[in-house]
């Protein structure tokens, strides 16, 4: 259980960030860029600090029993510390989405009826080892005029507290409340089912990370959730393909970074094209120390290389990591009925030079994300043009796909009147 004196300090840390939404609401374009500017000055100056604590959190996990996949991206670094700072360049850059009004129509009293673009209030967002997190989420509510109370996961509290102390000294410095972000202190998963309640003063939870983490929020939160699931990404070579841009989009989607939500989890290839494509692929991957699960009419293409046998879970494996499925499919109709049984709506990617297929692959499958001739590497708020993002949501409602700005607003009616009242009952 949770000790009260724990749950006060919770929950006024949720009140104080409420109190705070109501001022960044009402910043102008100028003051949010102007603290965006800040942020960033204070992370160049604080590269050092910033790696030094980081240094301090991947010491602590050493004693853990964690994948590589893990600690590639809990490591900060010199480059990825310049990418955040890249990162917030180019929300600056970013139309501001508050305020944005629209026509809706208007009605025959003369009334005008338009929508409006406001923020969404407190969000809280829950992410697990990436501590970059802690920067773009900072950024994009800020800019788009929400609070926020953030949640990190335990192995990277020092460098996440590094980068949140930055942020609250540079809105102090631009005259705003410190209080506009927030980092819950304490890492005990009660204290996370304990900010689950607070509804009263956070508006939308975003959770970001492993399965687990999506279930226990999804089932204990009285707060909106919108679900950052896991990214089991297919590739479908089709037929039609053409051989060496399908090998290159295959490696590209798996090796290129695999320790991430959009990277290819399994690999559909039509039968007509496997004896082109799969001996050739099959010694790249393992060439690439990439683990392959399969069955066995895959494993005649390479002999010399252990494929292990495929079994039903595997298909539903996000592994985040040099590993991966891979299927040899009658047609397009088997390899779309596998992804609407096994993906989790994230990103998918056909490679064929056949429109009328392509179009058949991408009016089907109703996922985030569908690339033609493109690696599932591109389903990225930077790659986009989003600027940073959020997350790449895989909940249909309200936002779908890479969350950037306008994600994280909503929409409010605005009447434009001339003095006109009600007559009728």
């Amino acid at each position: 259980m949770l000790a009260d004196k724990i749950k006060s300090q919770i929950e006024d840390l949720a009140k104080l960030t409420r109190d705070a939404s109501y001022e960044i609401a009402k910043a102008t374009s100028k003051e949010k860029n102007d603290i965006l500017r800040k942020i960033i000055s204070g992370i160049d100056k604080s590269r050092n600090r910033i790696l030094d604590a980081n240094k301090v959190d991947l010491t602590l996990v050493q004693k853990k029993d964690v994948t590589s996949a893990f600690l590639e991206r809990m490591t900060l670094t010199d480059k990825k510390i310049t990418q955040m700072i890249t990162n917030i360049e180019e929300v600056v850059e970013l139309e501001d989405p508050v305020g944005k009004r629209e026509h809706f129509n208007k009605r025959p009293n003369g009334l005008e009826v338009l929508k409006q673009s406001i923020p969404l209030g407190v969000i809280s967002i829950i992410y697990e080892s990436r501590p970059n997190v802690t920067s773009d989420a900072a950024v994009l509510c800020l800019k788009s005029g929400n609070a926020t109370v953030l949640r990190g996961g335990s192995e990277c509290f020092n460098t996440n507290l590094e980068i949140i102390n930055i942020i609250k000294s540079s809105l102090r410095e631009c005259g705003f409340d410190s209080n506009c972000i927030n980092m819950i202190p304490i890492t005990d998963r009660e204290a996370l089912k304990f900010i689950l309640t607070l509804e009263s003063y956070i508006d939308l939870v975003i959770p970001r990370g492993g399965e687990n983490l999506i279930k226990f929020i999804s089932e204990f939160s009285r707060i909106p959730v919108i679900k950052h699931y896991k990214g089991v990404c297919h590739v479908y070579i089709d037929k039609s393909a053409n051989i060496n841009n399908a090998i290159e989009i295959s490696l590209n989607s798996k090796i290129q970074r695999p320790g991430v939500c959009n990277a290819m989890e399994t690999l559909l290839v039509h039968k007509e094209v496997a004896k082109q494509l799969l001996p050739e692929l099959l010694n790249l991957l393992k060439e690439n120390n990439v683990k392959v699960h399969s069955t066995k009419d895959v494993q005649e293409f390479s002999p010399d290389f252990k494929i292990l046998q495929v079994k039903e879970q595997d298909w539903y494996n996000e592994y985040l990591d040099l590993e991966m499925n891979i299927k040899i499919v009658e047609n397009i109709e088997e390899a779309i009925n596998h992804i609407e049984k096994y993906g989790s709506l994230h990103t998918e990617s056909i490679v064929t030079d056949n429109k009328k297929t392509a179009d058949l692959f991408i009016n089907s499958i109703n996922s985030s994300a569908i690339m033609h001739n493109a690696s599932t590497r591109f389903n990225d708020g930077n790659e986009l043009g989003l600027g940073a993002e959020i997350g790449i949501s895989t909940t249909k409602l309200h936002a779908f796909g890479p969350m950037g700005l306008n994600e994280l607003t909503t929409k409010k009616f605005v009447i434009l009147g001339e003095g006109q009242i009600k007559q009728n009952a």
